[in-house]
């Protein structure tokens, strides 16, 4: 909408100026006309005619010169066909004849997609990769001078890098690095494309097209890695901790106190279970035994002595 308000603006100067031209011309042209035409013909009117169509034509050309820019366009200006400079943004008059104006460059950011089909990569699996290049014009003397068309020029550009660098690395590679690969081919692109006056913003990978039935068996054997990783590491843990639990028997074997250190810490431990009772009499005592499951009714509950607790919770 800004633009075509902008385009509205300078077609009323134009057509503004033109009246203004014609209106001048025919006063300046006219008069002189007439007496030509007088002088030869013995009458003013044969030449009126074609006076003012010269009139309008000249008038048209005149009121050309007058330019309004937008923010993002820029104007490459041509003096007898040699470069001059770049005009931009605004209101701008363009003297004809002597200048031309070359060409008239958008610089805003524009996002083209490429494609490499059928492409192979390293391990000869066919593959089509779409991406999409965000790109800008940073300098307009190059871009219109120095190349023809610069959108085809970073487009090929573009589509070469692409396939230069699926050809360059697996299908594995390729699915699992997508970031790494967008910015190697942004670097690449950009590289190329500064001798056109343009700036490479970003790549982005959009699709990688590659065989399902290779997709399914890439997706299978990722299964399989991962299960026998998870395998690998219960291992580990078990036989780290079948490794600490010999060096605590070790410990405990040598030492009494340790021993009884450590039947006390479990019968403090068994102490915090507030579902259940526990009753703690010498082994091996029967009398203490009925006592016991008289106190507590025989039923559910397991009672120990001290020695078989210690030696239940060691083998846990």
């Amino acid at each position: 909408m800004l633009y075509n308000s902008t385009s509205a603006v300078q077609s009323f100067v134009r057509t503004v100026g033109w009246v203004v031209f014609f209106i001048v011309f025919t006063v300046l042209l006219g008069g002189v006309a007439g007496i030509v035409s007088f002088g030869i013909f013995g009458s003013s009117t044969p030449l009126m005619i074609p006076t003012l169509i010269f009139n309008a034509w000249l008038a048209g050309i005149f009121s050309k010169m007058f330019y309004i820019l937008p923010e993002w366009e820029r104007m490459v200006l041509l003096r007898l066909g040699t470069f001059v400079g770049i005009k931009g943004p605004g209101f701008f008059v363009i003297p004809p004849f002597v200048y031309s104006v070359a060409a008239i460059v958008d610089t805003r950011i524009e996002t083209h997609q490429v494609e490499a089909t059928a492409t192979l990569t390293k391990d000869n699996v066919p593959t089509k990769v779409t991406a999409a290049v965000e790109f800008k014009v940073e300098d307009p003397r190059k871009a219109i001078i120095d190349v023809q068309n610069y959108r085809q020029s970073v487009i090929w550009l573009s589509t070469e890098a692409l396939k230069n660098t699926i050809g360059s690395m697996d299908l594995k590679e390729l699915l699992s690095e997508r970031d790494q690969i967008a910015e190697s081919l942004k670097n690449q692109i950009d590289n190329g494309a500064i001798v056109y006056g343009i700036d490479v913003r970003a790549v982005r990978i959009t699709d990688i097209d590659t065989p399902q039935s290779l997709v399914e068996e890439l997706a299978v054997i990722a299964r399989e890695r991962r299960a026998a990783e998870a395998k690998q590491i219960q291992a580990d843990t078990e036989v780290a901790v079948a490794v600490k639990l010999s060096e605590a028997s070790d410990i405990l074997a040598k030492s009494g106190s340790a021993l009884r250190l450590r039947e006390l810490q479990i019968l403090n431990e068994m102490s915090k279970e507030e579902s259940s009772m526990i009753i703690i009499y010498p082994y091996g005592d029967r009398n203490a035994l009925e006592i016991a499951n008289g106190a507590a009714g025989k039923g559910n509950n397991r009672y120990h002595a001290p020695e078989r607790i210690v030696q239940e919770a060691l083998e846990k």
